[in-house]
């Protein structure tokens, strides 16, 4: 058997010893002739169910070509050949049932109805083994790894398909946008944690190599709570913006997180902060000159 040291340790976690695989063959060799009933059983009892229905319905076709698989994954676990292609199969098993939306519930359940199905087989054999219980406890330590292999492929799934849907929604709750030639706007709501916090000072800084902004305004107006952590992480940001030539404004300082922010004594420095967006938006607009532009180009009332 060839496998990672990784899959190793995690035999030795399920106590499956070489005795145990030479146990489930011979089960296997007991048995060969009681795969198709142990199957059958199987589908005897899912078809109480509504998963039935759903993945099934009246397709005769895709019933039977599943049956045939089934069969022979419980020839591939009697072989018990645990080698990484075996892992691999069990993997792709949990990979099919994550694409299928299968029910975790029924899944377990299943398992348990199947290894049921092949302990009365494998009590039924006559003459019985004289080592029935150690082929019993070896065939179920062996059924308890096949469920954690594929249940362990549809946690990694469903965990890959949060974070590209956090990923997404980071993207899309960080619009980093030119206001104006020269200053960008940030506004921020929801929930602020390191990763977003991370996520915003990469965006921010690569916005004003991007656009050479001059004027950097963080709106937090939006947001409900800020802690030691992420205030420190907000200050960084504006720090790192002067680095690069641009000064920040945080805006929407609301008197709960002013007064959270002395109570945590949280160092804001030199950053200028305003209580709203449109003190902010002032600000960046008289840094940049443009509100003497504006009064210069507005038409003078003539005097008399």
């Amino acid at each position: 058997m060839t496998m990672t040291r990784d899959m190793e340790r995690t035999l030795d976690k399920f106590d499956l010893t070489r005795e145990d695989v030479a146990r489930v063959r011979e089960v296997g060799r007991l048995l060969h002739d009681a795969f198709v009933v142990v199957v059958d059983e199987f589908y005897a009892w899912l078809s109480q169910h509504q998963e039935y229905r759903t993945f099934f319905g009246g397709n005769q076709r895709t019933l039977d070509r599943v049956k045939a698989s089934q069969i022979e994954h419980w020839r591939a676990f009697f072989a018990a050949e645990l080698d990484d292609a075996y892992i691999a199969s069990r993997r792709h098993i949990g990979a099919v049932h994550a694409h299928i939306e299968l029910p975790n519930d029924i899944y377990y359940a299943g398992m348990r109805v199947s290894l049921a199905a092949i302990l009365r087989q494998l009590r039924a054999v006559d003459p019985q083994p004289a080592n029935l219980l150690e082929l019993e406890a070896s065939v179920t330590k062996l059924a308890f790894f096949d469920t954690f292999l594929v249940a362990d492929e549809i946690s990694r799934i469903q965990k890959d398909k949060i974070l590209v849907s956090s990923k997404a929604l980071m993207e899309m709750s960080t619009p980093v946008t030119p206001i104006w030639e020269g200053i960008l706007l940030l506004p921020l709501v929801g929930i602020l944690d390191s990763a977003r916090t991370q996520e915003i000072m990469n965006k921010t800084l690569a916005k004003i190599a991007e656009t050479r902004a001059r004027m950097f305004v963080l709106d937090i107006s939006g947001v409900g709570a800020v802690d030691t952590a992420v205030a420190n992480q907000l200050i960084k940001i504006t720090r790192a913006t002067q680095l690069m030539g641009c000064e920040s404004i945080i805006s929407g300082i609301s008197p709960p997180i002013a007064r959270t922010l002395v109570e945590l004594g949280v160092q804001v420095g030199d950053v200028k902060t305003t209580a709203t967006l449109r003190d902010a938006l002032e600000l960046a607009l008289k840094a940049m000159g443009v509100d003497r532009q504006l009064q210069s180009s507005s038409p003078r009332t003539p005097t008399r």
